[in-house]
């Protein structure tokens, strides 16, 4: 596992409404590089393996998006999902899950992850290569705080869920000690 200070350089392949492209799926392809999402700003980062999983549904995402405000209270200027799944999964995602606050960041090709020192292969799951669970502090695109989920590795048999929720980075932005994770936000259908 590599250990980065800065968030690397990539290319974001992302969709974005745009009512000029009419007809019914009123969408466009716009890439955003590293720059365009994290510089100049305070930003809360969660990765995840897979959007439609149950951890990932049930608390990972519904938690930060509950917490929305408190983060922005906290001189957050904007909290990210990252996963290995590509923009139209990430949009569909949110959809079923009710997002209203997160920015879902599709790494469809795990570029991101991979330069993170973060891709870990799931193929025991049938998931392929996706991103291990964790979160990050990242301010003007300098990492100031990670939070790494225990037994990084291939084929986990487990999936660890301890220090990369909403609760903890809330707890490490006032300065407090964490209470843990907090129980499931929305119950899990899949």
């Amino acid at each position: 596992m590599a250990v980065v200070e800065r968030v690397p350089q990539v290319t974001f392949k992302t969709r974005v409404r745009d009512e000029s492209v009419g007809g019914s799926n009123p969408f466009r392809w716009e890439d955003k590089t590293t720059q365009d999402i994290f510089g100049g700003k305070k930003v809360v980062v969660f990765s995840l393996p897979g959007a439609f999983t149950p951890t990932c549904s049930s608390n990972h995402l519904p938690r930060y998006d509950e917490l929305y405000e408190e983060f922005k209270a906290q001189g957050v200027d904007e909290i990210i999902c990252v996963s290995v799944n590509d923009a139209f999964v990430m949009f569909q995602w949110g959809k079923s899950v009710g997002n209203k606050h997160i920015f879902l960041l599709p790494d469809g090709n795990g570029e991101f992850t991979r330069k993170m020192g973060m891709l870990v292969d799931k193929s025991n799951v049938g998931f392929g290569m996706r991103s291990w669970r964790y979160s990050m502090l990242v301010d003007d695109c300098k990492i100031e705080k990670i939070f790494i989920e225990q037994d990084f590795g291939d084929n986990c048999p487990t999936d660890p869920f301890e220090v990369s929720d909403a609760d903890t980075m809330m707890a490490y932005l006032k300065g407090t000690k964490s209470a843990g994770v907090s129980k499931p936000v929305k119950a899990f259908e899949g």
